[in-house]
């Protein structure tokens, strides 16, 4: 009995402690490093899409070309590939840069152009698992828009930022 007005009393003091206690957000600030140049490249590509070879020649370099039929349906070319590397990012655990291939407005690849986290064993534990997330996020979103990984605020954050600089390069 003669405990129950210390613990009354701690309880109090500790809930008020708790109830007035206020948490200040970190701020992010992710620094860019000059971008590196690396002009677009193109792709060409088969009519089938399977082979750029040549098709083999059936016809003589004299004879006169096939007549034309007015019913056939107009030939469609196939948007070339681009590929563009976001500019460097420092997530302050080390620099990032995310490459992007696009075929016509889809997004068709994303990868790491350049990932230098310094050696550091733990960051390099969490590229290792949220990397490969990232990018499979960048390609069911087909933007920049992605939902990130737990635990990987950092690199998510500068993923982010560095395939929006190259989804602008490519024009999306």
């Amino acid at each position: 009995m003669k405990r129950a007005p210390i613990v009354m009393g701690a309880t109090a003091l500790g809930l008020v402690a708790v109830l007035s206690f206020h948490t200040k957000p970190a701020s992010l600030t992710l620094g860019a490093v000059p971008p590196t140049t690396v002009p677009p490249t193109t792709v060409p590509r088969s009519s089938s899409g399977t082979s750029s070879s040549p098709p083999p020649a059936t016809t003589s370099p004299s004879s006169p070309p096939p007549p034309s039929s007015s019913t056939t349906a107009p030939s469609t070319t196939a948007p070339t590939a681009r590929r563009a590397v976001g500019e460097a990012v420092n997530y302050n655990y080390g620099i990032l840069s995310v490459a992007v291939t696009v075929q016509g407005r889809t997004i068709t690849h994303v990868g790491i152009a350049s990932l230098d986290d310094g050696g550091n064993f733990r960051s390099q534990s969490i590229d290792q698992q949220s990397i490969p997330i990232l990018e499979q996020q960048a390609m069911q979103a087909q933007s920049a828009n992605i939902q990130g990984v737990s635990g990987a605020s950092y690199t998510s954050a500068g993923f982010a930022q560095s395939l929006q600089s190259a989804l602008g390069k490519v024009g999306l």
